[in-house]
């Protein structure tokens, strides 16, 4: 696995947006940080736009990300949010520029269509905060602050305190993961993502709870859980029961999912759509230290 280089003080970052539309105010904000953090900011051409949902048409989105992929003096391309478009455009996308200028991709919850083209081809990437949930003062968020430390190589390891459903172990393995609805959305494409004897990390927003169901549940049938290193299960946000209620909360669920499983398992990791929402190196080898009082999560830069 190919995993780019930290980044350096002058260094080009391309900010584009490959799926939702964003607040113009979010895009200035986020140049300023970057700007503050020491790095040239690259616009793309299309980050402004407007076409329904999403931020411009399909082959605006696609032709911005596809300028910061070839662009050779870029370091780092940091997609300015979510929400739904990636699997628009993942097809149109050619991803031989990273070989001959690599650079680190970075972004969460729709950004994992991109994350798992990108393991597919052996590139690293980063799931992280995003400038629609950037602020101008870096020192009021710690995802912020923590992405800054990440492109400058000090970021190496977490620690976080345990949680009752947590299940003890070690391990080291390949990360890998995202949102749980988008993986689940590949499953039988040429992205599904290869979960065997990795570390699987998931989150996801705004589902029912039948609806989580029926995603571990499909995760399951389709082999996807069997061969895990380690399951991590960050933010389950927002989730919804019904009229008649499902019995179980979201972490439940999930947990009698992999019930039939002996590997670690690591609940409530400050990661997904919720304010603390730290950097995880995707396609990076990581150690994972499930205990009783404690979870540690390191690796080497």
């Amino acid at each position: 696995m190919f995993q780019p280089s930290t980044l350096k003080k002058g260094d080009k970052i391309g900010l584009i947006a490959p799926a939702g539309k964003i607040d113009k105010q979010k895009i200035i904000t986020a140049q300023k940080v970057m700007e503050t953090l020491g790095y040239e900011v690259i616009l793309g051409k299309h980050v402004f736009d407007e076409h329904h949902i999403f931020a411009g048409t399909d082959k605006d989105r696609a032709a911005d990300f596809q300028f910061m992929i070839d662009h050779e003096e870029i370091k780092a391309i940091i997609c300015a949010r979510g929400g739904y478009g990636c699997i628009r455009i993942i097809d149109k996308l050619t991803f031989d520029g990273l070989e001959k200028h690599p650079k680190l991709i970075i972004g969460f919850s729709d950004i994992s269509i991109i994350h798992a083209r990108l393991n597919h081809l052996h590139f690293g990437s980063l799931h992280a905060t995003m400038p629609i949930n950037f602020t101008e003062n870096i020192a009021d968020s710690s995802s912020l602050q923590k992405l800054a430390d990440y492109l400058e190589g000090k970021l190496t390891n977490y620690q976080i305190p345990t949680h009752q459903l947590n299940r003890t172990g070690t391990c080291e393995a390949e990360l890998v993961g995202g949102n749980l609805s988008v993986i689940c959305s590949l499953n039988a494409t040429n992205y599904e993502l290869n979960t065997q004897n990795k570390i699987l990390f998931i989150e996801d927003l705004n589902e029912d709870l039948y609806h989580l169901d029926r995603l571990m549940l499909s995760l399951k049938l389709s082999g996807k859980l069997d061969h895990l290193e380690a399951l991590i299960v960050g933010g389950m946000s927002d989730m919804k029961d019904g009229e008649t209620p499902f019995g179980k909360t979201a972490y439940e669920i999930i947990k009698e999912a992999v019930l039939d499983y002996k590997y670690p398992l690591v609940f409530n990791f400050p990661a997904g759509h919720i304010d603390e929402n730290w950097p995880l190196p995707l396609g990076k080898k990581v150690r994972l230290d499930v205990k009783e009082k404690d979870v540690k999560l390191s690796w080497k830069n």
